[in-house]
């Protein structure tokens, strides 16, 4: 009994995040492609450079179904922070259009 009392609630706990130098850089994306499978969803984050034919996966994040509806509910939260301190973000009428020869990573 007097051991429950020495940890913390469980909404309580705090989770130490380290953010390695290199990571915490950033890696410029102008492009994400995601496709999922009945147990992850893969975001595939690029970078396309204008009259550029090729364009390189910059990053790739593979995550469960959950984590990738807890991070569509965390992106919604803060455009809609964004867009009451900044203003509305424009989006362009089309979507961009770019070739599709998207291959594994042994194709040229």
């Amino acid at each position: 009994m007097e051991e429950d009392k020495k940890q913390p609630p469980r909404g309580d706990q705090q989770i130490n995040v380290e953010l390695p130098e290199e990571v915490a850089e950033g890696i410029y994306s102008n492009l994400a492609m995601i496709a999922h499978s009945n147990s992850e969803f893969v975001v595939d984050f690029i970078r396309l450079m204008p009259g550029v034919p090729k364009a390189k996966v910059k990053s790739r994040i593979i995550m469960t179904p959950d984590h990738a509806k807890r991070l569509l509910a965390a992106l919604k939260d803060n455009i809609e922070k964004y867009e009451q301190a900044f203003g509305k973000i424009p989006t362009g009428g089309a979507a961009p259009q770019f070739p599709l020869n998207f291959g594994s990573p042994g194709e040229a």
